[in-house]
């Protein structure tokens, strides 16, 4: 509005675009949030705390973790805006389904880690003092789009889906284990693991697609 009232003169159709977009995005957030309080956060934590209290059995809540990182990135909206533009910037080079895929791959590895610190309290500091330093050295031999791609993913893969499921779900089994401040501890950190995922994963998909693309040349020539 004071961009409009000093400099940008905006015409009247585009204004009322711009105002009903506006109350969209605003009654979605409302709608949104609301599901993310009543339903998503609490299925997430008693579901975290039921498989965790399950004794012997509480180690399935990693393929149960690896499972949820997988199918959420995979519908993850953000992830579908994110590979609709890189088909686009690559001309169709890349395949659509690859970098989805890619992504929610090494969420999935990354989620069943974080569950695992759940359950035992593993600390965060060498998965990712490891993780980051495998991906910069990555990012020296994989193709500088598919670095451009893995770095801008990350914040892409640990998004709303993310945040209001895989994080309840890691509260929930630190809270039955009954270790002190576990939650605080054991559970923070789930997010930063979802995050590097995509930079390892994306990089090695652009790792091979080099090597295949300079064996085709090979041929070729």
């Amino acid at each position: 509005l004071i961009y409009q009232f000093f400099t940008v003169r905006v015409q009247k159709k585009e204004k009322a675009q711009i105002f009903i977009g506006a109350a969209y995005t605003f009654f979605g957030m409302v709608l949104f949030l609301v599901g993310v309080n009543v339903g998503f956060m609490p299925v997430g934590s008693y579901l975290g705390g039921s498989l965790g209290s399950m004794g012997a059995l509480s180690w399935a809540v990693i393929p149960v973790g690896m499972i949820i990182g997988f199918c959420m990135t995979y519908a993850e909206p953000a992830v579908g805006v994110l590979n609709k533009q890189v088909e686009e910037a690559t001309s169709g080079a890349i395949p659509p389904k690859v970098i989805p895929m890619a992504m929610a791959a090494g969420v999935a590895l990354a989620s069943g880690i974080a569950m695992l610190r759940a359950l035992t309290g593993i600390s965060i500091l060498p998965f990712l003092t490891v993780g980051y330093i495998i991906a910069v050295i990555m990012a020296f031999v994989c193709p500088g789009l598919f670095s451009s791609i893995a770095f801008d993913a990350g914040g892409v893969a640990s998004g709303v889906m993310t945040a209001t499921f895989l994080l309840p779900l890691a509260i929930g089994v630190c809270e039955v284990r009954g270790a002190a401040d576990a939650v605080m501890t054991d559970a923070f950190g789930t997010i930063a693991l979802v995050a590097m995922a995509p930079l390892i994963s994306i990089q090695t998909v652009g790792i091979i697609y080099k090597f295949r693309l300079k064996s085709s040349d090979g041929e070729t020539a």
